[in-house]
């Protein structure tokens, strides 16, 4: 299938950031804090972002390193307790004394660092898909809002594939409920009915599938088109699909977009169940550009060919060498420095583009929708042109209000209505 976006950026696409720097009030080595899961139920995903921060570091070393000084990863384990990501959050910024975190997956295991990170006036970039209605000062959210996943998908499913009754399954924590409530308004807007939503949430490692996967395909017995979109999280994802396919559902029937699956999810699974299925993120291995082509033979000889690329490295590709730019610029690793000079900061998307820091610390960067093959990887069938991520939706009347503008403003939580800084810290 044609792509409808995706244009090729001239190869100046560079690994690592090499500008030239001079050191001011730093202390070598320069230490970057890697806060990712090596164990427990989130390993799966989180150990493939620690190799990526360490690739990243090593490279960046070998161009000469930072403001004079050899960068070192400090990695801990949280081991998938989110509790633990603060205790590791703490121990990052006062035992080692690091210049930057980069980590957390599950949006319970960020919050659980975020006062820790105000506190101690820490600054960490988050990765991964999330569910927006969040602006800390002291992180740097790289992977996509709502408007930059969730959004677009459901598009997808309303103008491209015709469904008219949604099923919205998830994890049952905090990133599933408030993106499918987002959801939830955002397809009432646009005319779905209340009965023709079908929402459900399932524990962590959850496995019985069948009852949920019989209301599913009961919800379209009017022969109306059903689709699913899914915030279930890890191993529980296999049991869904095999269910599915034990229905004898196919994508043509009920076809499932997700926002937590990814070619490190698919890795060294029988992927037969899965085909024809999609997912919405914002970057593919299979994307066809020469920074990406760069990219994943790096990281394959580092790695080994069986390993995969994915959406949450490319936003630690961005936002590492955004990071590395910004103290550059700054001619220091002090927090303050860097989120200053981070405002603006622009650095080639893997998939084509430029990714550009806004000052509510979000990213613009395209949404792409991919197709499950055979062999684990993902025929990109839609792209769309950048979209700035947005932190306060504009489909539930609480957020529409606010805005996040920390440059400018300096405030996270700002009412446009009011012109009054709700709140700083991110105790909401």
């Amino acid at each position: 299938m044609s792509m409808k976006f995706l244009s090729t950026t001239a190869a100046a696409a560079l690994l690592v950031s090499t500008l030239p720097a001079l050191a001011q009030d730093v202390s070598c080595p320069i230490k970057v804090g890697v806060l990712h899961s090596l164990s427990g139920t989130m390993a799966i995903s989180e150990t493939t972002l620690k190799d990526t921060m360490e690739m990243l570091v090593d490279i960046q070393n070998d161009k000469g390193g930072l403001l004079g000084c050899e960068l070192e990863a400090v990695v801990v384990d949280p081991a998938s307790d989110w509790p633990l990501f603060a205790e590791k959050a703490r121990e990052l910024l006062t035992v080692q004394e690091v210049d930057v975190i980069f980590g957390s997956w599950t949006s319970v295991s960020r919050k659980s660092a975020l006062p820790v990170l105000e506190e101690l006036n820490g600054l960490m970039f988050y990765p991964v898909q999330y569910e927006g209605e969040e602006s800390s000062k002291n992180v740097f959210y790289t992977g996509a809002a709502p408007n930059q996943q969730a959004i677009p998908a459901t598009d997808y499913f309303l103008e491209e594939l015709g469904v008219e009754k949604f099923a919205l399954l998830g994890t049952d924590y905090v990133y599933p409920r408030t993106t499918n409530n987002i959801l939830e308004a955002y397809l009432k807007d646009k005319g779905i009915a209340e009965e023709d939503i079908f929402v459900n949430y399932t524990p962590f490692g959850h496995s019985d599938w069948s009852k949920i996967v019989a209301d599913v395909v009961a919800l379209g017995a009017d022969g109306k088109k059903v689709g699913v979109i899914s915030t279930i999280n890890g191993d529980a994802n296999i049991g869904f699909y095999k269910e599915l396919a034990a229905a004898g559902i196919s994508a043509d029937d009920i076809p499932v977009v997700a926002f937590s699956v990814g070619e490190e999810e698919l890795s060294g699974l029988d992927t037969s169940n899965l085909v024809g299925h999609l997912a919405a993120w914002n970057y593919f291995q299979s994307a066809d550009t020469p920074a990406n082509e760069e990219w994943v033979a790096a990281w394959k000889a580092r790695m080994g060919e069986d390993r995969v690329t994915n959406d949450p490295m490319e936003a630690h590709y961005i936002g590492f060498n955004m990071w590395v730019n910004a103290a550059t610029a700054a001619g220091t690793t002090d927090v303050d420095a860097v989120r200053t000079a981070m405002y603006g900061q622009e650095f080639p998307n893997l998939t084509g583009g430029t990714a550009v820091m806004l000052p509510n610390h979000h990213l613009s960067k395209p949404v792409l929708i991919g197709e499950i093959q055979a062999d684990g990887q993902f025929d990109i069938i839609s792209a769309t042109d950048p979209v700035p991520g947005d932190a306060w939706t504009d489909f539930l009347p609480e957020s529409a209000v606010l805005t996040s503008d920390w440059k400018d403003l300096g405030c996270g939580m700002y009412n446009t209505e009011t012109s009054t800084c709700v709140q700083i810290k991110s105790n909401y």
